[in-house]
C-alpha cells in the first residue's frame, strides 16, 4: 500500500543563529507531549543519510541531541536502521551516486514514512546547483514531506520544523503508527 503525503511541503523559516531560550524547549515539550501521546501514541525514530553533505548540517543534527536541545526529550531520536525509523532525514546535494543508498534507505521504511530535507543542499543543490555530479537535491530521489531551509539550519530551527512536521501529520497518522512490536 503506497502512503500518500498529506502536506507536499512545509518550510520553517527562523532567523540564523537562533537559539533556544528555556521557555521556547518548555514550549516545543509540551507542543510534541501533546501530539506524540494524544496522535501518534509512541516516540518517533529519524534515520538520517547524507547524500553529498559537507558535514555543516551534520553537526547541527549532532547538536539537536546536546544537553542544551536534547532531542529526546521531544520523544525524537536517531536510528542507524532504517527499518525501525519513522523519518527519513536527507542532508546534502544528492550526489548521484548517493541516489540508491538514499532509495534503499527509504525502501526499507516501513509506512507511513515522512521524509526531510535539511539544509540547502539538499532542498535544491545549494551551491553545487547546476552540476552534472550531483541530483538537484533531494526532491530529484523522492518525494519530500518537510524542508528545512539554511546553510546549515541551527539545532533550534531543526527540532522546531520537526515538531512542527508532527503537528502537521499527527491526525493523518492516527492509527497507522502503532508501538514497535519485537520479533
Amino acid at each position: 500500500m503506497v502512503w500518500k503525503t498529506i502536506i507536499s511541503h512545509i518550510s520553517v523559516k527562523a532567523a540564523p543563529g537562533l537559539k533556544a531560550s528555556p521557555e521556547q524547549v518548555k514550549e516545543m515539550r509540551a507542543r510534541l507531549a501533546a501530539a506524540g501521546a494524544r496522535k501518534l501514541g509512541r516516540a518517533l525514530a529519524i534515520r538520517h543519510v547524507a547524500a553529498g553533505s559537507c558535514n555543516g548540517c551534520e553537526l547541527e543534527l549532532r547538536a539537536t541531541q546536546n544537553l542544551i536541545y536534547d532531542l529526546t526529550q521531544y520523544g525524537l531520536s536517531f536510528t542507524p536502521s532504517p527499518r525501525h525509523a519513522d523519518i527519513l532525514l536527507i542532508t546534502g546535494a544528492a550526489g548521484r551516486n548517493m541516489i540508491d543508498a538514499v532509495r534503499q534507505a527509504r525502501a526499507a521504511m516501513p509506512d507511513p514514512v515522512l521524509v526531510v530535507a535539511c539544509g540547502d543542499c539538499a532542498l535544491d543543490g545549494g551551491v553545487f546547483k547546476g552540476s552534472p555530479a550531483i541530483a538537484g537535491g533531494a526532491g530529484a530521489i523522492t518525494q519530500i514531506d518537510l524542508t528545512i531551509p539554511g546553510c546549515p539550519p541551527s539545532p533550534a530551527q531543526i527540532v522546531q520544523a520537526l515538531v512542527t512536521l508532527l503537528e502537521a501529520h499527527g491526525e493523518s497518522l492516527t492509527g497507522r503508527l502503532r508501538p514497535r512490536v519485537r520479533e
